[in-house]
């Protein structure tokens, strides 16, 4: 399994670098898309449709729906991200409910549906922060790595209140604690970085550590989804890694709000 994870990281990480820093407008909005497109697929199985062949329908209405917004020009507009928030808002509810609001949201169109505003704002977050020159596109990706990687310490020094037992037993209150201290160090080394100045700086921490709980639920989001299927992984397509929802969970909730507060804060 090691081996397997050396060798997916191995070519996976420079194709990422590349695709996300390496191409702009049109192209880095086709190459983000095939991403968004993977894990449509894997959120197909989530939603409980397992007849391939609806599957690929599923996922080839979701491409018409992407291309859709790319011809109304709406990949850089603000209103899909309002409606993603709005989706999150939901998702907040039921994850904290889990399992007595099962019946809200359980049935598989309801969980169809959920992708749709879980999935499309993370794409236009992306082509929002990429559009910024992506210096803020990699902020944000910094974000959700430094929160994950301060929960894991701290949660395995520290830890001793369960956050979610019922959605995911791993995760403590401490861990989510040293996640958004990770990142309000970063968000202050950021903001020294581009001269945000005091104001624009202290702004920039509350948005970070915004993000940062974001990020917390879309990760709780998948687990809650995983447990409902009965799944460990959303899918084998990255040996050893698991899915691509596996690795851009907590990403598909940060790259919405974030993107959101660049436009009208940053």
């Amino acid at each position: 399994m090691l081996r397997q994870r050396i060798l997916t990281a191995a070519w996976l990480a420079p194709l990422m670098l590349a695709g996300l820093f390496g191409l702009q407008g049109g192209a880095f909005a086709l190459f983000t898309a095939l991403i968004v497109l993977l894990a449509g697929w894997e959120w197909t199985n989530l939603a409980g449709v397992e007849a391939r062949e609806r599957r690929l329908a599923l996922v080839a209405g979701l491409a018409a729906l992407m291309a859709l917004l790319w011809l109304m020009g709406a990949t850089l507009a603000a209103w899909p991200l309002w409606l993603g928030a709005a989706g999150w808002l939901a998702n907040l509810y039921w994850v904290t409910r889990y399992p007595e609001r099962l019946e809200q949201w359980g049935a598989t169109p309801w969980r169809l549906a959920m992708g749709l505003w879980v999935l499309l704002p993370a794409w236009v977050g992306l082509n929002v922060l990429r559009d910024s020159g992506a210096v803020w596109l990699l902020f944000v990706l910094l974000v959700v790595w430094c929160a994950d990687i301060g929960a894991y310490f701290a949660g395995r020094a520290f830890g001793r209140r369960k956050l979610a037992p019922k959605v995911s037993p791993g995760k403590s209150w401490e861990g989510v604690a040293g996640g958004l201290v990770a990142t309000a160090v970063l968000a202050v080394a950021y903001a020294l970085w581009q001269g945000l100045g005091a104001g624009g700086g202290l702004i920039l921490v509350a948005a970070t550590l915004a993000v940062t709980l974001a990020s917390v639920l879309g990760d709780l989001l998948e687990s809650m989804l995983k447990r409902h299927r009965g799944i460990k992984d959303s899918s084998n397509l990255l040996p050893g890694h698991g899915g691509v929802l596996d690795r851009i969970d907590s990403l598909t909730a940060a790259l919405p709000l974030f993107a959101l507060l660049y436009l009208g804060a940053l």
